[in-house]
C-alpha cells in the first residue's frame, strides 16, 4: 500500500446532539493539526446521509478539512455484524477507497479484523466497565464486542489518559507497547471567542455572578449533587448560582433532565438553577469565561473537555474527586466527592464570599505549547500504526 503525503486520515463523524465532548474533540483536533502539524495530515471525515449540515459546515471551516457523507456511515447502521462475522464493513472500506484514505481512526465503530487499512482505535473511556449499571445490556456488550475485537485485531489504541491507560490494561491486559496516551487539549477558533461574556449573560438573563456546568444531562454527569448542594446552601442562606447548559436528553434515562427538574421546582431552587438549553458553541464560551468557575460533578470523565476548556482560560474549578480529574487538573483545582453534597456547598459558599470580581478571562499564555503537543503526539500515534 503506498501512502502520500500528508496522510488521509478517516474519521467517523461524532454528532454535537449526540456527544458535544466527542464534536469538540475532532473540531479541536483538526484545528491543532492544521496549526502546528500543517501539511502532514489531511482529516476525511465519513458523516451520515442526515447528519447536521450546521455541524459539518463548521468542520469544513477549517483548512484541510474534508466531508463525506453516505449511507454506509447512518447511524441506524453499525456495521458491527458485518465486520464481526465477515471481518469487514464492505461498505465503508468501499467509501474508504474512493477517496484514497490511508489511515483509519476508529472511534466507537469497528471495522473489521480484515480491514485493509493501518488503523488506531480511540477509546475514550471505559464507562461500561466502571459503571455498567447505567448501560442496558446490548449497549454494554455492542461497545465491550467492539473493544475486544479492536484488541483482537491487533490496533494502536489510543487513550486520552494515564488513568485510562490503566483501566486499559486492568480490563484487558493489552501490552504497553500497543497503547498511546494522547492527552487532548483545546485552542478555541477566534471566531468562538467574538461573544461578548457580558452580553450573553444578560440574554439569557442570568446574574452577573455564578457558576457554570456545561455538562450534558446524562446520568453519570451527576447533576443531582449540584441540586442538593444548592439545597444545602439555600438552607444556610448563601446565594450561589448555576447556570446549566448542554443536551437534555440521554437514550439511556429518557426521564433524567425532567428528574432533575422537578427536583428544582419541588426545592424552590428555579433562581438557583439555570438551565439555558443546547447553546452556541460562542455562548458556552462566553458564559465559562464570564463564570466563577466551572463545576464538573461528573462520576467518570476519559479525559473532560469542559475541565480542557476551563484550563484554555484560566478558569477555577470545582471538581469531583476522580483519578483522571487530579491528573488533568494538575492540583489546580477544589474537589469534592461524588456523593459529598457538604463538600461541594462549602467550595461553593468559600468562592461566592470572595470579593474579588470576575474579569472576562482570556486564553493562557502555555496554551500554544499544550496543544501543539497534542498534535504532535497525535501524529506520532497516528505514524505508529503505520509502521504495525
Amino acid at each position: 500500500m503506498s501512502v502520500g503525503v500528508p496522510l488521509r486520515l478517516a474519521f467517523t463523524f461524532i454528532p454535537r446532539e449526540l456527544w458535544a465532548g466527542g464534536y469538540n474533540y475532532q473540531r479541536n483536533l483538526f484545528v491543532a493539526l492544521h496549526k502546528y502539524r500543517g501539511g502532514e495530515i489531511t482529516p476525511v471525515i465519513f458523516a451520515g446521509t442526515a447528519d447536521d449540515p450546521e455541524d459539518l459546515s463548521r468542520l469544513l471551516e477549517i483548512p484541510d478539512v474534508e466531508v463525506v457523507q453516505a449511507s454506509a456511515f447512518d447511524h441506524r447502521r453499525s456495521g458491527l455484524a458485518a465486520a464481526v462475522t465477515f471481518g469487514l464493513d464492505h461498505t465503508a472500506v468501499n467509501a474508504f477507497r474512493d477517496r484514497g484514505i490511508d489511515v483509519v481512526f476508529e472511534s466507537a465503530r469497528f471495522f473489521g479484523w480484515r480491514l485493509p487499512f493501518p488503523a488506531v482505535a480511540w477509546f475514550p473511556d471505559f464507562q461500561h466497565r466502571r459503571l455498567p449499571q447505567l448501560f442496558s445490556p446490548w449497549a454494554r456488550w455492542h461497545r465491550e464486542i467492539g473493544f475486544r475485537m479492536q484488541i483482537a485485531s491487533a490496533r494502536a489504541i489510543m487513550l486520552s489518559s494515564e488513568s485510562a491507560r490503566r483501566d486499559c490494561q486492568r480490563f484487558y491486559s493489552v501490552p504497553a507497547d500497543r497503547t498511546f496516551v494522547v492527552r487532548f487539549a483545546t485552542q478555541p477558533a477566534p471566531a468562538l471567542l467574538a461573544a461578548e461574556p457580558r452580553d450573553v449573560i444578560k440574554h439569557y438573563g442570568v446574574p452577573s455572578r455564578y457558576f457554570y456546568l456545561p455538562n450534558q444531562f446524562w446520568r453519570h454527569k451527576n447533576h443531582q449533587v449540584v441540586v442538593d448542594a444548592l439545597t444545602i446552601l439555600a438552607k444556610r442562606g448563601v446565594d450561589a448560582v448555576v447556570v446549566a447548559s448542554g443536551n437534555k436528553d440521554d437514550a439511556r434515562d429518557p426521564n433524567y433532565f425532567a428528574g432533575i427538574m422537578r427536583q428544582v421546582q419541588e426545592r424552590n431552587l428555579q433562581e438557583k438553577f439555570r438551565y439555558v438549553g443546547m447553546i452556541p458553541l460562542p455562548h458556552v464560551f462566553a458564559l465559562l469565561r464570564g463564570s466563577i468557575a466551572l463545576i464538573n460533578p461528573s462520576r467518570f470523565e476519559g479525559w473532560s473537555t469542559t475541565v480542557e476548556e476551563a484550563k484554555s482560560f484560566g478558569v477555577p474549578m470545582v471538581l469531583s474527586d476522580l483519578e483522571v480529574h487530579r491528573e488533568q487538573a494538575a492540583g489546580t483545582a477544589r474537589y469534592f466527592g461524588t456523593d459529598d453534597p457538604v463538600a461541594l456547598a462549602d467550595h461553593l459558599a468559600d468562592a461566592v464570599k470572595d470579593p474579588e470580581l470576575v474579569a472576562t478571562r482570556h486564553l493562557v499564555l502555555d496554551l500554544d505549547a499544550r496543544v501543539s503537543r497534542f498534535a504532535a503526539d497525535f501524529v506520532h500515534t497516528i505514524r505508529r500504526a503505520l509502521r504495525g
